[in-house]
């Protein structure tokens, strides 16, 4: 199936339904859809056709949502970035795959200007919101969505020719964490895989109400629109995290059932006495974009003891590998879970062959959800994708270590990168990690490996306090040596009142190893 559908069938089944809440404004499946089919026919008017790529400069919006549905319709593939995306860096990254059109707000064509020129496949400017004129916004003349609507009011539905599933749908940029962040072409089949999957195994249907937190520049973000579309539930989609006590807030006035959160907002949201927020509609939380330290699985739990908590594994490179039943959350709190029906999960060593149970190496993932390829890098593409068990198929090579258990649970081990060498042995940030975060007091927490002349890599360890919350480096030097190997106690300790995280909430370990409010203490 195409993804365009989801909004399509829901526009069919639950036309009077609220289909998106933002902004404070609430608007149902048939008028979405209306306004999508509008844009469509205005994309096409403006020479948009199937294989184009359209770029999408907005932040979470009503806009956003219409924009990424008619851009599918004309039979085009989308990419949306944050707003904040700097100019020249934003010029750059079009040119690279070859933009048609260009969707934004007059603040951001403002901000382009005359630069848009040099955008050399650009066909068309769409303008979001209102305007009468935008000032040196390039030979191309810009054409604004009010225009459109009017124009294409009681159009009938946009019908593009017959296409496959097989096209590209999104083009995504990875988040950077490592520092080079590459384009990745997500297929309508690889998105449809990873959504019939995902509202499967959350149970969801037209009665729930699903809160997205998070950009939908990122899969995470447009995972949770395309589950929400697909099962034809209310989405309430806010352009960034505002804070713990409006988010919870927001959740009981909107009677929310479903959370995604990533390991910064759950840490924020259990900083709050969670049990005087009632939230008796909600019943599943999901989690990605990292692991959440048991600590705060266990606050949630006890808050929430009615929530169902699903700790996913996902990379952008197939959107969801993974996910933990409920059920398994006390047996395994550290587990990532098992592969996604109809895909499969596998660890191999350096020579590419399959490990059992106990043994670390890079995990394998298999399936309809792998990508199809790093926008024009097949060098990086071939890296990534290589030979699977069967003639002409391609498997991903994520990159991350992981250990698997003898009922074939996975868990994350590492970032091959980011694996920290010591004393001649091999340590886990993550199982750092999680031992600093059972300390109290302690909100976040984040290791890397600094040179050093004598352990070859020293440990570092950056935390952030929980508010109000005061703690000293001899405490989280003593509270890892009763749970670590010697080895694998941090020498370096320091606090910082934010960890750098993309926009997708990763923490950008690159950025660790300089000084920030504290000097690092040795000890």
């Amino acid at each position: 199936m195409r993804i365009e559908g989801y909004l399509e069938e829901s526009a069919k089944a639950h036309p009077d339904k609220v289909a998106l809440c933002c902004d404070g404004r609430r608007h149902t499946y048939e008028e979405v859809e209306n306004a999508a089919n509008a844009l469509a026919w205005g994309l096409a008017e403006q020479g948009i056709e199937s294989r184009d790529r359209v770029a999408i400069v907005l932040d979470n919006s009503i806009e956003t949502v219409c924009s990424i549905f008619a851009i599918l319709k004309v039979g085009a593939s989308f990419v949306v970035f944050a707003s904040r995306t700097k100019a020249d860096r934003l010029i750059d990254l079009l040119n690279q795959f070859g933009a048609s059109a260009l969707v934004t707000d007059a603040g951001g064509a403002a901000i382009l200007g005359d630069r848009c020129q040099c955008i050399r496949s650009l066909k068309a400017i769409l303008i979001a919101g209102q305007g009468s004129q935008i000032a040196g916004a390039a030979s191309v003349q810009p054409v604004f969505f009010s225009e459109i609507s009017r124009r294409y009011k009681n159009s009938p539905k946009y019908e593009q020719k017959p296409a496959s599933d097989l096209d590209p749908a999104a083009l995504v940029y990875t988040s950077g964490s490592t520092g080079n962040p590459k384009t990745v072409v997500l297929t309508h089949s690889n998105i449809h895989t990873t959504t019939t999957a995902v509202v499967n195994y959350l149970a969801n249907t037209c009665d729930d109400v699903v809160l997205n937190l998070l950009p939908l520049s990122h899969t995470y973000g447009l995972s949770q629109l395309m589950t929400s579309f697909n099962a034809g539930a209310t989405l309430i989609l806010e352009r960034a995290f505002r804070g713990p006590r409006e988010v919870m807030q927001m959740m009981i006035q909107e009677n929310v059932t479903g959370v995604g959160l990533i390991p910064v907002i759950a840490a924020a949201l259990v900083d709050l006495d969670l049990k005087t927020f009632a939230c008796p509609r909600l019943r599943y939380v999901t989690n990605a974009a990292g692991a959440l330290p048991v600590p705060v699985i266990r606050t949630l739990q006890a808050a929430w003891p009615h929530v169902r908590i699903f700790c996913m594994y996902g990379l952008t490179e197939c959107m969801r590998a993974s996910f933990l039943p409920p059920d398994q959350i006390d047996v395994r709190p550290t587990s990532v879970g098992r592969g996604l029906p109809g895909q499969e999960m596998y660890i191999v060593d350096e020579e590419g062959r399959r490990v059992g149970p106990g043994l670390m190496g890079e995990l394998v993932v298999r399936g309809a959800n792998v990508m199809k390829e790093y926008w024009g890098l097949p060098e990086e593409t071939a890296k990534v994708l290589r030979d699977g068990p069967y003639p002409n198929e391609k498997v991903l090579y994520t990159g991350d270590l992981f250990t698997m258990d003898e009922d074939g649970y996975f868990y994350f081990v590492s970032r091959r990168d980011d694996i920290i060498k010591t004393c001649g042995k091999k340590v886990s940030p993550a199982q750092v990690e999680n031992v600093l975060c059972s300390l109290e007091g302690v909100a976040e927490a984040a290791v890397v490996g600094i040179p050093d002349k004598i352990l070859g890599q020293a440990i570092k360890a950056v935390i952030r306090a929980k508010t109000g919350m005061q703690l000293t480096q001899r405490q989280v030097i003593r509270h890892c040596a009763e749970y670590l190997d010697d080895f694998m106690v941090p020498t370096l300790v320091e606090f910082r009142s934010t960890l750098p995280r993309t926009a997708s909430g990763k923490v950008e370990r690159h950025r660790l190893t300089g000084k920030e409010n504290y000097a690092a203490w040795r000890g």
